[in-house]
């Protein structure tokens, strides 16, 4: 399988390497014609103001909302989970999320980059519990989800990692952890829909 990810902004070199990990190809989109050659697409963090500019600019956000709506499988980190969000607690002017993933979320809900944290995680994924440790780097809040949405695993009573049908979205930073568990589930979800 071939994933594509999201190499506007943000950390798509480490999600990259996580991809040869697991012995798949990659291959880094910044155009919308990319899109048809990939079997699903890595959302990486960084700036989600930023992201929603240059999604803009480049004219990617129309079609790849169209694509994840139309099943592409999509595996989204922190700011990346905000770009899919539907809602947003409070009023958010500078960001546009592509709004097909069915939560509300809450920006930088745990400070700015001097808090950032890790913590041990208890995910459920394929019906197996998962150890991990999180990263989390000025990290969303995901304070609300909708019915059809499966949470995986929470911290502290709040969701950290949530499917949406093809859509695997967490506030935590999988890329920068041993292992490829939360990778493997993806690519398992992305097979299926081939």
């Amino acid at each position: 399988m071939k994933i594509g990810i999201l190499a506007i902004q943000g950390d798509f070199e480490l999600h990259a390497r996580k991809i040869l990990e697991t012995g798949n190809e990659y291959l880094l989109v910044k155009k919308a014609t990319q899109l048809d050659e990939i079997d699903g697409i890595i959302l990486p963090g960084g700036e989600s103001t930023t992201i929603t500019k240059i999604l803009g600019r480049y004219a990617l956000d129309e079609i790849l909302r169209e694509r994840i709506e139309n099943g592409l499988p999509v595996f989204a980190t922190c700011a990346g989970l905000i770009m899919l969000a539907k809602r947003f607690e409070g009023s958010e002017r500078e960001v546009t999320p592509l709004g097909v993933l069915d939560i509300t979320v809450r920006r930088n809900a745990y400070g700015r980059q001097r808090e950032s944290f890790e913590a041990p995680l208890k995910l459920t994924l394929d019906g197996n519990e998962v150890e991990i440790t999180g990263v989390f780097i000025r990290a969303p809040k995901i304070v609300e989800v909708g019915k059809e949405v499966q949470v995986l695993g929470s911290f502290e009573g709040s969701p950290v990692i949530v499917r949406q049908g093809n859509i695997l979205a967490m506030t935590f930073h999988p890329e920068l952890e041993e292992g490829t568990e939360i990778y493997d589930y993806f690519l398992k979800l992305a097979k299926g829909r081939k």
